[in-house]
């Protein structure tokens, strides 16, 4: 595994659903990376971000000129739900890492029986297929143990940071938790950001 500079241009892709704080985690991460100096674009989001519904977005740092990710082109994809980090794959470059919450959250369509959700295996397989460096973490259960199952995209924040494929590391998430998380939601974030980089340690 190689660490990337300060200085280093990086295209991440993230996808969920709705109520997972996907656009919290973006948001997180980009302002780390402006208390550290990196230039940070925020791409173009799509979906809806209400309660179920596919919310993707880019981060890209370094300094870019457009502020869009297209197929291909991510060096690190985030998903927050396992179905969507396989339906965002397109868009990772090959080689690329990949971190994934392996705690599926069923879209409407698998509850109402009309479509049929892939096992977690046939997912890791694909991911293997394409990506250099994966991590499937049970997000979900991660969030739980640190006090809110809604603090599960922080553990996979705390996981990338800690890979040392970021421009960023554990203690510029932890930072930015601090500076820019309101007072009552900052420990359990940090909890779940610590149990994040203990799962790739």
């Amino acid at each position: 595994m190689t660490t990337a500079t300060r200085d280093a241009r990086l295209r991440i892709y993230f996808v969920g659903v709705g109520g997972q704080g996907t656009l919290t985690a973006t948001n997180l991460l980009a302002r780390a990376a402006l208390d550290r100096g990196i230039e940070a674009v925020g791409g173009e989001v799509h979906g809806m971000a209400q309660r179920g519904g596919v919310v993707e977005s880019a981060l890209l740092l370094g300094g870019w000129r457009s502020p869009r990710v297209d197929h291909g082109e991510a060096d690190v994809l985030l998903g927050f739900e396992p179905l969507e980090t396989l339906r965002g794959l397109p868009y990772l470059r090959e080689g690329g890492a990949v971190f994934s919450s392996s705690d599926p959250l069923a879209p409407l369509s698998v509850a109402l029986g009309q479509s049929v959700y892939p096992g977690i295996e046939r997912i890791r397989r694909e991911v293997d297929a394409v990506a250099a460096h994966v991590w499937f973490l049970p997000c979900r259960s991660l969030g739980r143990e640190a006090g809110s199952v809604q603090s599960g995209g922080t553990a996979l924040l705390g996981a990338a940071c800690a890979s040392g494929l970021l421009p960023l590391d554990f203690d510029d998430l932890a930072a930015a938790i601090r500076r820019h998380l309101p007072a009552r939601i900052q420990a359990v974030n940090l909890a779940a950001a610590e149990l994040g980089r203990a799962a790739v340690a």
